[in-house]
């Protein structure tokens, strides 16, 4: 068992109707961190109170950081997304302790 270095969980209110487009505008800025910026990628959950929620995974603190320093990874997914959101909670950092998530089960 391994863990990621430095997590993060995102907490979005996305505007009524706006979902299909957030879904949307999320997964492309998030395999762009995946691709480009050192992310190790995330999870979009929606949860039984109406809040989004994402679950992003980074080796380190520094990589997350550096990935958002100067123009974004996908500026016109992040405006589409940034557009979406009628409210964005705090980040909040989590520290792995144990991870036992299967990221390719075999058939």
């Amino acid at each position: 068992m391994t863990t990621p270095g430095f997590c993060v969980l995102y907490r979005f209110k996305i505007k009524t109707g706006r979902e299909d487009e957030f879904v949307a505008s999320w997964s492309a800025v998030t395999l762009a961190l995946r691709d480009s910026r050192g992310a190790l990628g995330s999870r979009l959950h929606r949860g039984p109170d109406g809040l989004w929620y994402a679950y992003a995974q980074w080796p380190s603190a520094e990589t997350r950081l550096l990935a958002f320093e100067g123009e974004p990874a996908d500026a016109e997914a992040s405006a589409r997304m940034r557009d979406t959101i009628e409210e964005s909670l705090p980040d909040i950092v989590l520290d792995p302790v144990a991870d036992y998530l299967i990221l390719d089960r075999p058939e």
